[in-house]
């Protein structure tokens, strides 16, 4: 299993600090979440000659390596030009990762709540265009639910997932994003079994409960809202005693897949880079107490 920073709440630091702090850290994976020098969100990737190279630089000095690439595109539409943008922009970050020798890229349905048989009839047409180039390039794909995608609900998600049964698709489980997967329940037992030998990264924050009343200041109250947080383990309301306690029982750490090699695990905290210091050490160190213990 690998465990790997999520550098998002770090990424203005620059390439070769940001990189440089995660090994500080005590990381030896980087999940490269959207970098506005390499997979902006929902643009087409930058990632030029010059950046790679300082990013390899730094990867070598540190000894670290990239897990995964996180990209976040429009590719279920609704809008029939940008879903194709969109899959441009997917065969150009398959090009960068089998440049820079990462075999996992990450990523969200990204389509609209409002309209969800289209958004699912434009992701199917967007995998139908992209799995054989992944599957040539032995790339893995990992998907999620995301607060507003298309589907908001793990188990359904996975099953979309399952219906590809291709060793290149596989599911990921966001833990904050864990309420609105079961609208509110938080049975992260039931879910993670339900994804099943599909399940191959992980991602660890915590969150609140968004379906308790007025468990946000929200304006007027009941209000639909997407809000939910990443924050550290214990600062919210996720069951994570009974999370790691499953984990262990279908034995995640020691998943190895024919695409994209060992499991993955992340630590996935935003909006407080003035705790990261504490807390992106903190995280790792739960993870590998729970996980990695004999």
């Amino acid at each position: 299993m690998k465990i790997a920073f999520d550098v998002d709440v770090i990424r203005d630091l620059g390439i070769t600090k940001m990189v440089h702090q995660v090994a500080d850290w005590g990381y030896k994976y980087i999940e490269q979440s959207p970098h506005p020098q390499i997979n902006p969100f929902y643009k087409h990737p930058k990632a030029s000659r010059e950046i790679i190279t300082e990013y390899k630089n730094a990867l070598r000095e540190t000894g670290l390596e990239i897990s995964s690439y996180i990209v976040v595109y429009r590719w279920s539409g609704p809008d029939e030009a940008r879903r194709q943008a969109a899959v441009r922009n997917w065969k150009r970050m398959i090009e960068i990762a089998v440049e820079t020798g990462v075999q996992v890229i990450n990523t969200e349905l990204s389509g609209n709540p409002n309209e969800p048989e289209i958004c699912e009839e434009m992701f199917y047409r967007s995998m139908e265009e992209l799995l054989p180039i992944v599957e040539r390039e032995g790339i893995r794909i990992e998907i999620q639910s995301h607060p507003w995608d298309f589907c908001e609900e793990s188990n359904e998600t996975a099953d979309m997932v399952k219906s590809f049964r291709s060793e290149n698709v596989k599911y990921l489980y966001s833990v904050p994003h864990t309420f609105f997967y079961d609208k509110g329940k938080g049975d992260v037992k039931t879910m993670l079994e339900y994804s099943g030998v599909d399940l191959s990264h992980v991602l660890i924050a915590d969150t609140m409960n968004h379906t308790k009343h007025c468990r946000y200041i929200v304006n007027p109250p009941g209000v639909d809202a997407t809000i939910h947080q990443h924050v550290g383990v214990g600062e919210g309301e996720v069951d994570f005693q009974t999370l790691f306690q499953t984990l262990r029982d279908m034995d995640f750490a020691n998943r190895t897949f024919k695409v994209g090699g060992e499991s993955i695990i992340a630590s996935s905290l935003f909006g407080y880079p003035e705790k990261m210091n504490r807390q992106a050490v903190e995280t790792r160190e739960l993870i590998e107490r729970e996980l990695l213990r004999k």
